[in-house]
């Protein structure tokens, strides 16, 4: 029901991520266009590990503040992030689950879907305080009102969760124009159907505009598999990891 679309988001072999613009902000786009920019030089920086990761989304909101100065025409803008990172922790890989704001990861395994991040809102803190129950909250016409973003003048803390990589685990990135849509229950039903996670992620978006998609919506699915490995009689072949 939007014309413009505030979404971005990038997909690196070891940096998955989803922002969302701002709405009412001037250039909302903008601004998630420099999150997802930067975020996709976290691959290419070396061995990362999690404070890395809190460091550069730190980073990012001076970035987007410095951007804004430059041009008086997007003061204001601001947008939501939200993704995972493969990093070193404790010598070997880690998943991070990273967020400011309210897009969402969600991980789908043994057909139960988890919310691993919190969302940055004011009816969620409300929730938390016993002052509105969920079912009002999916309602409220606060729901929309982010506590944490970037582009803020003090810069936002991120949270973040670590944890071990799991094959079979299937993780998904998302905007809140989805989960405004489709409940938990619908989005893990669909998570169960798809084999292929890009299947996975077009389903999703095209259910949530089918039932009002009265936002932007954006969905990165990703999914652990094993690493394909060459034939244990040719030592020749190259040799391919996830």
């Amino acid at each position: 029901m939007r014309a413009a679309n505030e979404d971005n988001y990038v997909v690196t072999a070891s940096v998955f991520a989803v922002a969302d613009g701002m709405g009412g902000h001037a250039a909302g786009d903008v601004a998630s266009g420099l999150a997802v920019a930067g975020l996709a030089q976290l691959g290419t920086e070396g061995t990362l590990r999690p404070d890395d990761v809190r460091r550069h989304i730190v980073r990012l909101n001076g970035d987007i503040l410095a951007a804004a100065a430059r041009n008086p025409e997007q003061l204001g803008m601001g947008t939501t992030v939200t993704g995972l990172c493969l990093v070193d922790f404790a010598g070997s890989p880690h998943w991070v689950v990273f967020n400011v704001g309210d897009s969402r990861v969600y991980r789908y395994a043994e057909r139960e879907l988890v919310q691993l991040t919190v969302d940055h809102s004011e009816v969620t803190e409300l929730v938390a305080a016993g002052k509105l129950s969920p079912a009002e909250a999916a309602t409220d016409p606060r729901r929309n009102v982010v506590t944490r973003a970037l582009g803020s003048p003090t810069a936002p803390e991120p949270d973040l969760l670590v944890f071990p990589p799991t094959e079979g685990d299937r993780f998904l990135v998302c905007s809140d124009g989805l989960t405004g849509e489709l409940d938990d229950e619908t989005i893990a039903a669909v998570l169960g159907l798809a084999d292929d996670p890009r299947d996975a992620a077009a389903a999703l978006v095209r259910d949530a505009v089918a039932a009002g998609g009265r936002d932007n919506v954006t969905a990165v699915v990703v999914d652990h598999v094993p690493a394909p490995t060459a034939p244990a009689d040719d030592e020749t072949a190259p040799r391919k990891v996830s």
